[in-house]
């Protein structure tokens, strides 16, 4: 199988889920050998709402990755208010931290560079051909890996080729630039949708006169995909005057998360992370911390232990050819991270598609910060469906 040098972790895809797992393998074990593949060249744009939440920022401590970190603090002004609106009902409050509005292009190539500064080789392919044995894995015949990361984003090849499923319900965004009016400066804003639901509107201040401006909604078999004009015209009415000027348009499919995501990781040596393996918050349409942090655990998993604790362990065990390693092991590990937030979001989810239930949502985020706070950390990272968010949902339920 194959000719090529044995890797330590070949990763397919380099954009966030891709180089957290190079950075957490190379800050797990400095001497792996790690090949990073992308088909692009960066930089390189990706359609994204950009949005940073601080979690990812804290992912990207934990792997050593400080300058990207600091750097995006520093070259990036920090939004710190999130406005949520449904019809005449609106909600505007601080949030309790900060968020960074980055566009790809630049978050992209400045993990990418870290990852490469760590010891990772950088190469430009295009994966077509995946022959998944039981001591290795071989990419178009000739790149071996003892393992391999697919963090190929929502239509992943590696995915497509080795016939995993991906279930649960998609959407379909929307994403350009345009300039930021003085009503929304310094605010990232969000405008549920009435007429095709779920779907909503955002304008995400960048902090450099121009935002991060997009429509989404999920797909479903009751009405047909919307067109892109269909869309910017959506965006348009919930959100007046925010595609003036807009520029760069790029639409994106977001494979949604569901209680069960994770549990088709197979038991092989091909572990999926980020979009790859369906993780996107089914609230916000969010990815980027689910991408950093899944990506993370895989890097780490692949050359040593899925704990932290014990380097090299991991990598050991996969010399000795035991199909459990690291497929299964990394899928236990995934559903301990996020087991409980995913069946959160899903519920939630569930709930929010019901205008009334959401409409009490926002009455509650009003009335209380506390329970504001637990919607943004639900929507933005590991958060979960505190008693005090369902108590605050129940009382404006019952208020009609």
């Amino acid at each position: 199988m194959g000719t090529g040098p044995l890797w330590d972790l070949v990763v397919v895809g380099a954009g966030p889920a891709g180089a957290a797992a190079a950075l957490a393998a190379l800050h797990e074990r400095p001497d792996a050998r790690v090949l990073l593949l992308d088909r692009a060249d960066f930089p390189r744009d990706k359609s994204c709402g950009d949005g940073v939440a601080p979690h990812v920022l804290a992912v990207l401590e934990q792997l050593g990755a400080h300058d990207v970190a600091d750097g995006l603090r520093r070259d990036h002004s920090p939004v710190t208010r999130l406005q949520l609106a449904l019809g005449a009902l609106e909600v505007e409050r601080p949030m309790r931290r900060p968020a960074l509005v980055v566009p790809r292009v630049v978050l992209d190539a400045r993990l990418v560079d870290a990852a490469v500064a760590a010891g990772a080789v950088l190469l430009r392919h295009r994966v077509r051909h995946v022959e998944a044995g039981r001591d290795q894995v071989v990419l178009d015949g000739s790149v071996r890996g003892r393992v391999v990361v697919a963090a190929d984003g929502a239509r992943s090849p590696v995915r497509r080729v080795l016939g995993v499923p991906l279930p649960g319900l998609n959407a379909l965004g929307l994403r350009g630039y345009a300039p930021t009016p003085a009503h929304r400066v310094g605010r990232q804003v969000i405008r549920f949708g009435e007429e095709r639901q779920p779907s909503y509107a955002w304008s995400f201040d960048r902090g450099d006169g121009w935002s991060n401006v997009g429509y989404g909604e999920v797909l479903s078999d009751r009405q047909t995909a919307p067109t892109h004009a269909l869309m910017v015209g959506r965006l348009e009415s919930l959100l007046p005057g925010s595609t003036a000027g807009a520029h760069s348009w790029r639409g994106h499919h977001l494979p949604l998360s569901t209680m069960r995501s994770g549990r088709e990781q197979p038991d092989g040596r091909v572990l999926f992370v980020g979009d790859a393996a369906g993780l996107v918050n089914p609230l916000t349409g969010e990815g980027i911390y689910y991408a950093v942090a899944t990506g993370a655990l895989a890097g780490r998993l692949a050359v040593g232990d899925s704990r932290g604790g014990r380097p090299g362990v991991g990598a050991a065990r996969l010399a000795t050819g035991d199909r459990e390693a690291p497929g299964a092991e990394y899928r236990r590990a995934l559903r301990r991270l996020l087991r409980t937030n995913l069946a959160s979001t899903a519920g939630a989810a569930a709930l929010a598609s019901k205008p009334s239930v959401l409409c009490a949502g926002l009455r509650a985020a009003s009335a209380e910060q506390s329970v504001f706070d637990d919607l943004v950390e639900l929507g933005l990272g590991r958060g979960r469906l505190t008693l005090g968010l369902l108590a605050g949902l129940a009382r404006n339920l019952a208020a009609g």
